[in-house]
């Protein structure tokens, strides 16, 4: 059996913390001349695109699929937590659990799909993209397959002839699968990255370092923490790495509550949640280092209330400002 679960990579869908572009300033209304026929029309234009509008579609989409297919992760999670993957399943364990059933992703493969050829071009994250699909679509129907052969218990009647003939096909495919997810992670997160300083850099350069340029950099900030927490998959923490990110997350919430202090009613709901996750970030930083960062030493226990203040941090981030005084 694993040792206690500690979580799974779950992307968050972007948003602008800006709803909208500040409107442009119009040109002051002259005096009307003489009515004069209409000018011809000509040929349409099409609206300007917003750049950073359509990176946030096309990482959205991207971000879909991923977390809409990580039930086949959770899947081979749960196969490989009862079979020895070397040997594969016997009928003799003392626990058949199974895996867990997939859920119906053909839509977010279709934009997902879809996206791959939309700007901006982001080649090493779709082509990582392109090479996830394939793969989850191989795995699919044999975790598929199996769910359904375990959940009937067929095994009691075949001797677990027809589970060996799965384990063969699993062991092929879910390996693929979860390099080619590791892959996509990487790159989307490269890309998140850019994403998130050209959002920062417009925000400055629109309003300054204010209310929304704060909670941009807190949460930027913050998600590189949390990038880094351990996982089922990796439950040995880079400290160096963390303690690093935690820092620069700790200055940032240190100048957001400066400004706070300086600006009263800045914020909305949103003003002490980073400041209560940085405590909590540092008790865990603690324990980790202890631990020597692996978190299966008592300190993965923490995860979870860790990753949910985050969850509610970004959700009170997107109307931080919105209601504020």
């Amino acid at each position: 059996m694993r040792a206690t679960s500690l979580r799974t990579t779950t992307w968050l869908m972007l948003t602008a913390l800006l709803a909208a572009a500040p409107a442009r300033a119009q040109a002051p209304a002259q005096a009307p001349a003489q009515a004069s026929a209409p000018a011809p029309a000509g040929p349409a234009t099409k609206p300007e695109s917003d750049p950073a509008q359509e990176t946030i579609r096309k990482l959205n989409a991207y971000v879909g699929l991923l977390n809409r297919t990580l039930r086949a992760q959770e899947s081979l999670g749960r196969y490989q937590s009862w079979v020895n993957m070397k040997t594969g399943p016997t009928g003799r364990e003392r626990i058949i659990y199974g895996l867990y059933g997939l859920y119906d992703v053909r839509g977010e493969i279709a934009k997902a799909e879809a996206a791959t050829a939309q700007p901006p071009a982001m080649p090493d994250l779709d082509g990582a993209v392109k090479t996830y699909i394939a793969a989850y679509q191989a795995l699919a129907p044999t975790v598929t397959e199996a769910e359904g052969y375990y959940e009937r218990q067929d095994y009691r009647a075949d001797k677990m002839e027809q589970g060996k003939a799965l384990h063969a096909k699993l062991a092929v495919a879910g390996p693929a699968f979860l390099a080619a997810r590791a892959k996509v992670d990487a790159a989307l997160r490269v890309e998140k990255e850019r994403s998130d300083a050209l959002e920062l850099a417009a925000i400055e350069a629109r309003e300054g370092r204010k209310a929304r340029w704060h909670v941009a950099n807190v949460m930027t900030a913050c998600r590189k923490v949390m990038d880094l927490l351990p996982t089922d998959a990796k439950p040995v923490v880079d400290m160096a790495a963390f303690d690093a990110a935690l820092g620069r997350y700790a200055v940032a919430v240190k100048d957001m509550d400066g400004y706070s202090a300086a600006n009263p009613n800045s914020f909305h709901v949103f003003e002490s949640r980073p400041r209560a996750l940085l405590g909590k970030l540092r008790e865990f930083d603690d324990k980790l280092a202890k631990a020597r960062g692996d978190a299966r030493r008592g300190a993965g226990r923490d995860v979870t209330w860790i990753v949910n203040d985050y969850n509610m941090m970004v959700s009170t981030a997107q109307t931080a400002t919105t209601f504020s005084r």
